[in-house]
């Protein structure tokens, strides 16, 4: 992050919103807006929000196994693959 480049008032998204949009998407970098000095909101441009929401998204995934296993929601992995196939084959049928 440069702190010169990256942190705006408020003020300036208002006036220079297309300029910007174009930065952040050009730059990848996030852009954090100030309101009356202190930081309020980022800027990101798609790929970059995608791929954090992703990320997220994955680690709260790792999580939940991680519980499962600690609470002994298991199952041997040859009876989770033929869970799968049965409903495979069941969409198969229907679909």
């Amino acid at each position: 992050m440069k702190l010169t480049e990256d942190i705006k008032p408020v003020t300036y998204m208002k006036t220079r919103a297309a300029e910007l949009l174009r930065e952040v998407k050009r730059s990848r970098r996030p852009v954090v807006i100030t309101q009356h000095g202190e930081a309020q909101a980022v800027v990101l441009d798609v790929a970059t929000y995608e791929a954090l929401r992703d990320a997220t998204l994955l680690l709260q995934l790792t999580a939940q196994g991680e519980e499962d296993v600690q609470a002994g929601r298991t199952v041997p992995q040859a009876e989770a693959f033929a869970r799968a196939r049965k409903r495979l084959a069941q969409r198969e049928r229907q679909g």
